[in-house]
Formats: C-alpha cells, sequence, structure tokens
C-alpha cells in the first residue's frame, strides 16, 4: 500500500534552465531572473531544490551543471540547440531524483515531460504564436503547463493549464522617486516587437529626452540599433546607456517621467512594467498581450493603442501618484505570492504522482542498464554538486566562442 506523503511537506524539486544566462543573471534577463527568485525563494522555505542549468550560477542550492559558462558571458553567438539538448539530457538523466521537474526551456522540452518517470511543469515565458508553436501545443495537450497571463494561454483552452502565474520579483528595495522625473525610459531589447520605433517617435514627438537601457547581442538587434537608434542618438533624442546592471537600471526608472513599453506584439508578462512601476514611476503602454492585466488605466499608468494616444498620456502621466503606483506593485507583484502559487502548483503534482508509483523510480533506486554496473545512468556526467562549495568539480559542457 501506497502511503500517502504529507501535501504540505518538503519537496525535492528540479528547477531547468537554458544555458544562456548564468543563474542568477548579470545583467538584462527576464526568464532567469525569475527562475533565481524561485530557486532561493524555495530554498529558503526548507525545499531540497536543485537547478540543473549553467555551472557558473552562483545559488544557494545544489547545481546539476549542463554547461561549463553561460553562452551569453562566454562570447558564444548562433544556435543554442545543442546547449538546449544537453540540458534536456541532464534533466532527463536526474530526473528519477526529484518528486516535481520545473522546466523554464519553453516548448524545448515538452517531450521531456509527457516521458519523464516524475511530473514535469512547464512555464512557458514567450510568445505561442511563432511558428511551430500552435502545432506543438496542439500534440502536448496533456503535460502540465503554467501561463504567466490569462492573454497568453487565451487561444489554447484544450491545454492543460493547471494555473496562471503572475511574475513576481523582490521589489521592496527598489529606489523610489515621489517627483516625476524629465525624460522617458526604455529597458529591454533593441528589437522591432518590443516598440523602439515607437518609443523614439513619441519622445521627439512630445520635445523629451529617451533614456534607453537596452540590450543589443543578436545580430538582427545590432542591425535595428544601426538604423534606428543610432541616428536619434545623433539627433540628440536618445541618451543610449547600453545593459545595465540591477541597481543602475533601477535607478534609471526611478527618474524617469515614464517607462514605454509601446511594443505591438503579443506581450507574455512584462517584467520592465511591474520594475518601473515598483519605483514609483508609471507605465505607458500599448494595449496589447498581457500589459492590460499588470497596468492598472489612470491608476499605474495608461494603456494607449498607438503612438498619438502615448502623446495624450505622457500628458497626464504627472499628474498621478507615484506612491500608489509603488504600493500597487509591491503588493500585486510579489516574491512571497508568485512562490506560493507555484508551491501549490508543486504540492498537487506530488500528489498525483504519489498514486502512480509504478511510473516513478525512488530517489535513491539506481538504474539498471544491461551491461552496466547497477548505478545511476549519468551519474560521471551529471553529478549533482553543492553549489557553494570551492572543491566541487562540475563536469559540463564547454561552449565554443
Amino acid at each position: 500500500m501506497t502511503v500517502p506523503r504529507d501535501s504540505n511537506g518538503p519537496l525535492r524539486i528540479g528547477l531547468v534552465s537554458g544555458p544562456m544566462v548564468a543563474i542568477p543573471p548579470p545583467a538584462y534577463a527576464g526568464t532567469e531572473r525569475i527562475v533565481a527568485v524561485l530557486v532561493n525563494e524555495l530554498a529558503r522555505r526548507g525545499h531540497d531544490v536543485t537547478l540543473i542549468g549553467p555551472a557558473d550560477s552562483q545559488v544557494d542550492c545544489k547545481i546539476v551543471p549542463t554547461i561549463d559558462q553561460a553562452l551569453w558571458s562566454s562570447g558564444m553567438s548562433g544556435d543554442p540547440t545543442p546547449y538546449i539538448e544537453v540540458t534536456i539530457e541532464r534533466a532527463w538523466s536526474v530526473a528519477h531524483r526529484f518528486e516535481v521537474i520545473h522546466s523554464h526551456l519553453d516548448t524545448l522540452s515538452f517531450s521531456f515531460a509527457r516521458h519523464s518517470p516524475v511530473p514535469v511543469l512547464h512555464t512557458l515565458h514567450g510568445r505561442l504564436d511563432m511558428p511551430g508553436v500552435p502545432e506543438l501545443l496542439d500534440e502536448f495537450q496533456d503535460i502540465p503547463l503554467v501561463a504567466i497571463s490569462e492573454s497568453q494561454r487565451r487561444w489554447w483552452p484544450k491545454n492543460n493549464w493547471v494555473a496562471t502565474v503572475h511574475h513576481g520579483l523582490p521589489l521592496e528595495d527598489a529606489p523610489f522617486s515621489e517627483r516625476a522625473g524629465g525624460y522617458l525610459a526604455f529597458v529591454g531589447r533593441i528589437a522591432r516587437e518590443k516598440g523602439v520605433e515607437a518609443a523614439i517617435e513619441l519622445a521627439r514627438s512630445v520635445n523629451l529626452p529617451l533614456h534607453m537601457a537596452a540590450k543589443v547581442h543578436e545580430e538582427d538587434e545590432k542591425r535595428l540599433f544601426a538604423a534606428v537608434v543610432a541616428p536619434a542618438i545623433d539627433e540628440g533624442i536618445v541618451r543610449f546607456e547600453g545593459e545595465l546592471a540591477t541597481n543602475q537600471r533601477d535607478e534609471l526608472l526611478a527618474g524617469a517621467l515614464a517607462t514605454v513599453l509601446l511594443g505591438a506584439w503579443p506581450e507574455p508578462f512584462g517584467l520592465v512594467a511591474i520594475e518601473s512601476m515598483a519605483t514609483g514611476t508609471p507605465v505607458i503602454a500599448r494595449r496589447a498581450g498581457a500589459l492590460p492585466e499588470i497596468v492598472d488605466h489612470g491608476l499605474t499608468g495608461f494603456l494607449v493603442d498607438d503612438v498619438d494616444e502615448a502623446r495624450f498620456a505622457v500628458r497626464g502621466v504627472a499628474t498621478l501618484d507615484r506612491r500608489l503606483v509603488r504600493r500597487t506593485a509591491l503588493e500585486r507583484f510579489s516574491v512571497g505570492r508568485m512562490v506560493d502559487e507555484y508551491e501549490a502548483v508543486y504540492q498537487r503534482m506530488a500528489a498525483d504522482a504519489s498514486l502512480q508509483p509504478s511510473a516513478r523510480r525512488r530517489a535513491d533506486e539506481p538504474v539498471s542498464i544491461v551491461g552496466y554496473p547497477s548505478t545511476s545512468a549519468h551519474d560521471d556526467r551529471a553529478a549533482i554538486v553543492d553549489a557553494t562549495s570551492d572543491s566541487a568539480t562540475r563536469p559540463a559542457v564547454r561552449a565554443r566562442s
């Protein structure tokens, strides 16, 4: 007879992160910042947490190393697919050690979720309308998914959405400015879908400088920078800051009149919006994707349909109560609230899995492979190491730069 597990007890949780950025990320990142928050808070709550990700991550938990150094920091560019496949293989090789695995590889590890011996949860961080993604969602309607907004999941009602969990960040220490600044802020990537051209057009039309803290890494980002941003810098409209560390980025946001998010695309969430609001700076956002779920029109910012409406928003944004903007953001998008919601999902999944013991291996049960000793199948390649140990050996893939 199977003994039910304590539904409120600590869990053995594996968190899978991609090879591009270490945890926590040193500069611009979205998904990896959420992974860092989950790792640290779940460990603080007493769960046995393991990160399956880059070996140069600095986390307070064990690591199954997937790559010796995160790709962006190693200088590697190009197709990361082989390194993502290594990540999935490492996760698969140690899956039996966990009660729940939480993948942050978007759709790339769907097959792993279907065939894993333990439950695998996916949080989908990206847009779901890209080529091939709808077909994947149609095929994998059985695997448990978390959406980061209601907007993100609305076209796939038949999939196994176990929750919608808005992101949360440790926003309490964000700098705060009660006085509205004299410039507009843009934080993110130099990408067309992020509304770079619209932000520059708005700044030009209202005669305000636009301070941009943005990543320019991929080739298409470099081309857009040369075609659109560089001329605006020469014109004196844009002050380009490059990628900023968290403290510097938050100071830039706190000093702005408003932060602009004018991309005409289905934004799955919008971390920049909550970070800006936490500093007291309202957001002027296009009414697209998840932003209507995040920005309270007339309270924490304004929702607009085009650049013309954004001009009206610039005129009215200084009248908003910046203390109320900050308080609303801290209440709605806290780490505690986000992790509470994920914890509830983990507990449900672990309880369901415990009813099917034949589909799972005990955490201490060795893998038996014909012709080889009865030991863990990949212990030599996917050893769990203590991230805090200086002497730990981290066997991992080294990227070619």
